[in-house]
């Protein structure tokens, strides 16, 4: 089931509002190297997945400035892992000015399904660089699936009003789509790291295999100085809900739950 980092990785890249054709973003980063973030899936009472999202100094340089390294492993776990084994590696190198991406690689291993993916990003020129050739952005800021997840966290959502819905620009799967969202407000939740002041958010979601035409999905993130997710529950066809939850969290820029001035 790596349904874990495709989950978190779509909501995240959700809640990036389209303000304009640019996004606006923090002046400072809402991470720090060294982070480290633990989530896993379960639908009902079984546990499906569990994941890791981390960020790393670069080894590799792509501009003058500051590289970011993020890297998410995500595999089965419990009773699902017995009979289907996944185990993908995700990795994107990201501008520490911008947040946006330089280069993005998928390292998929399921059952016995292998695949090694990649794309490379041109902002400037609005294109995108995969295995199976070029693809052009209607925009000049485009996410892969982690590097949506972390800008995300760093959007200037000064001007986030109730019922608002924006949308924004990504890659994945060989395709350049975009995505909206609505904002719900805050509301404090009870997680496995005490009771938390969050942003809640409502993504869109597309019916077909998995969703019902009603289907709703929801993201809490943390409304404090790290904006990390720390919930997503998505109803689904065969009955009931997958749910995403935070386990643990270290490393962490500010206090769990500190507010700052870009709190909400």
């Amino acid at each position: 089931m790596n349904k874990l980092f495709l989950l978190l990785g779509v909501c995240m890249m959700m809640i990036s509002a389209t303000y304009s054709q640019s996004l606006p973003y923090l002046p400072n980063p809402t991470f720090k190297e060294g982070e480290k973030l633990s989530y896993k899936l379960r639908y009902g009472i079984l546990s499906g997945a569990v994941g890791n999202l981390s960020v790393n100094k670069s080894k590799y340089k792509f501009s003058s400035t500051n590289t970011y390294h993020l890297s998410a492993f995500g595999e089965t776990a419990g009773a699902v892992s017995a009979f289907y084994t996944v185990k993908n590696q995700y990795d994107s190198y990201i501008d520490g000015k911008t947040y946006l991406p330089y280069l993005y690689t998928e390292n998929i291993r399921e059952g016995n399904y292998r695949r090694i993916e990649y794309a490379s990003f041109d902002h400037p020129k609005k294109t995108v660089n995969g295995k199976k050739g070029k693809f052009t952005s209607p925009v000049n800021q485009t996410f892969d699936l982690l590097s949506a997840y972390y800008f995300a966290r760093n959007l200037d959502l000064s001007r986030l009003k109730v019922g608002d819905i924006f949308t924004i620009t990504y890659f994945l799967n060989d395709e350049v789509a975009q995505l909206g969202v609505k904002y719900v407000g805050t509301e404090k939740i009870k997680t496995s790291l005490g009771t938390l002041d969050c942003i809640k958010l409502s993504p869109e979601i597309k019916p077909g295999r998995i969703f019902k035409k009603d289907s709703r999905l929801y993201l809490w993130v943390t409304n404090d100085g790290n904006r990390i997710p720390v919930k997503a529950e998505a109803e689904i066809r065969i009955g009931g809900s997958v749910v995403m939850e935070l386990v643990s969290a270290d490393g962490l820029k500010y206090p769990l739950g500190e507010r700052v001035s870009y709190s909400k």
